[in-house]
């Protein structure tokens, strides 16, 4: 299992577009759902999402981020709309 500090510099370094917009990632582990959590934030705006560690070790390993690229794009275009 990783630990946060790890996944979150990955995320950053695989979308480096989230420090450029100003756009705050936190990550967590939820036991209860055994996912992590990866809480993206822009201004008022506030999107959660979660990876299966399955997802996470992929996403770690180079492989793909899919997931969180969804909810990346999808931050983006709420905050465009404003």
């Amino acid at each position: 299992m990783h630990d946060k500090k790890e996944l979150c510099e990955k995320i950053k370094s695989v979308f480096p577009d989230i420090g450029e917009c100003g756009i705050d990632v936190n990550v967590g582990y939820d036991e209860a759902k055994k996912a992590w959590v990866v809480d993206l934030k822009k201004d008022k705006h506030e999107l959660k999402t979660y990876l299966e560690d399955k997802d996470a070790d992929e996403c770690m390993a180079g492989k793909q981020c899919v997931s969180l690229g969804i909810q990346i794009g999808q931050l983006r275009a709420n905050i465009e709309k404003m």
